[in-house]
């Protein structure tokens, strides 16, 4: 059991709170606006819908919009179309985990209706777990009670908190990656990888986390080099390295192949209901029945990068067009507080920075008081987590969900005790 903590019970009830507010305004807003007609993925519903459907998507209707369209289709009809394998299935899978838990209700609401109420009830329960898990990383890296307390609240106040509220898979992404550095700080090495893991299988930027236990691993590996044998520790150090990547990677190769399986295997398509086939004869959607995609016929074929550059124009600078300014504005705020922080850190601990965070001073004999707060010298590869996340969104990603990524994927502001 989670022992007394009374920053943890605040931590909690402002997550709820906020959550709340944030389900009352999207049923408000999507009763009294109408939806922008935009050329997002939008699939016909296939179940009749009675009274009580139309109320749930009355209700819970704001939180299916966009991408969250994708992961709610997948659910239902699983991976019809190519462009779907954009979306890991580690969501889908929780959502469907949700949707038993309705069994006895299915005779009343369609699976739709269904999907919808886990959303809801999942991300909240998402949401709030990983504010608490966030608040107990800060206490660990921080060492500055006052400031996690901040930091988790901020979580929960941030813009891109309607990433965590809507049917995307960010809401339980935060709440296993919080999760896997909390334990990686108390020396759980293992029980980290195991839900970094998890959590590559919900995103695919969760690949980058793997420079968390590399780090990690590598400081363990000096710190014993003048007690140990040291020909032993390398072996060691290489051992779990390879096992680390390995673990870490596994979702990923393994969702790349279940494609690779669908679309370029012959005979493994899957029945497709009409009304989807007309779907994507209209959209263009590339199907399992149709001709292999050339992807198939890569030396590596994955068809996540193909997707990205096809579908969504992901990569190098392409996103660099004069009709995107507003969404470089919009993410403007989120890339100049990383910025200023990671300049911030690096000025303030320039040998730090320069030995990898391996090494604090040039005389270890004569090592200060710990830094507290975002100073600390256990922020080091957050800041090198965040800086990354930065640049390559800034250069590669749709610029806009740039904040989304840092949001989730970095957990530690500046600031100071």
């Amino acid at each position: 059991m989670w022992p007394q903590d009374p920053s943890r019970k605040e931590v909690l009830r402002f997550a709820f709170s906020c959550r709340i507010l944030t389900l009352m305004l999207q049923a408000l807003f999507n009763a009294i606006i109408p939806d922008h007609h935009a050329e997002a993925f939008s699939p016909p519903r296939l179940a009749p819908s009675g009274f009580v459907d139309q109320l749930v998507e009355g209700l819970l209707g704001g939180l299916s919009h966009w991408d969250a369209e994708h992961f709610l289709f997948i659910a239902e009809h699983g991976y019809l179309y190519e462009h779907n394998f954009a979306f890991f299935p580690g969501f889908p899978l929780a959502l469907l985990v949700g949707t038993e838990l309705l069994r006895p209700l299915r005779g009343l609401l369609s699976l739709r209706s269904c999907l919808l109420i886990s959303v809801a009830s999942l991300n909240f329960l998402f949401f709030m777990l990983a504010a608490v898990a966030l608040h107990d990383l800060g206490c660990l890296v921080l060492h500055c009670p006052r400031q996690s307390f901040y930091a988790a609240l901020l979580f929960c106040l941030s813009p891109a908190n309607v990433f965590l509220a809507a049917g995307y898979s960010e809401a339980l992404f935060a709440l296993l990656t919080f999760s896997a550095m909390g334990q990686l700080e108390r020396g759980r090495v293992w029980t980290s990888v195991l839900l970094f893991a998890i959590a590559t299988g919900v995103r695919s930027n969760g690949l980058v986390s793997v420079g968390f236990l590399m780090h990690s691993q590598c400081q363990g590996f000096f710190s014993s080099l003048t007690k140990l044998n040291p020909l032993r520790q390398l072996f060691k150090l290489m051992a779990s390295l390879f096992l680390s990547v390995f673990t870490l990677g596994l979702p990923f190769a393994l969702f790349q192949y279940y494609a690779y399986t669908q679309f370029c295997l012959p005979g493994s398509a899957r029945p497709i209901p009409e009304p989807l086939v007309q779907l994507a004869v209209d959209k263009g959607y590339r199907t399992a029945e149709g001709n292999e995609p050339p992807w198939c016929f890569w030396d590596v074929p994955l068809i996540y990068s193909y997707i990205q550059d096809v579908y969504w124009n992901v990569g190098f600078l392409k996103y660099y067009e004069l009709k995107q300014v507003p969404n470089f504005l919009l993410a403007a705020p989120v890339a100049i507080l990383v910025a200023w922080a990671t300049w911030t850190y690096v000025t303030t601990h320039p040998w730090l920075c320069l030995t990898l965070g391996l090494q604090r001073s040039k005389n270890n004999k004569t090592l200060e008081k710990p830094d507290l707060g975002f100073l600390s010298p256990q922020v080091f590869v957050y800041v090198v987590h965040a800086a990354v996340l930065l640049l390559f969104g800034g250069l590669c990603m749709h610029v806009q969900t740039t904040q989304a990524v840092l949001h989730t994927g970095h957990p530690l502001g500046p600031g100071r005790c």
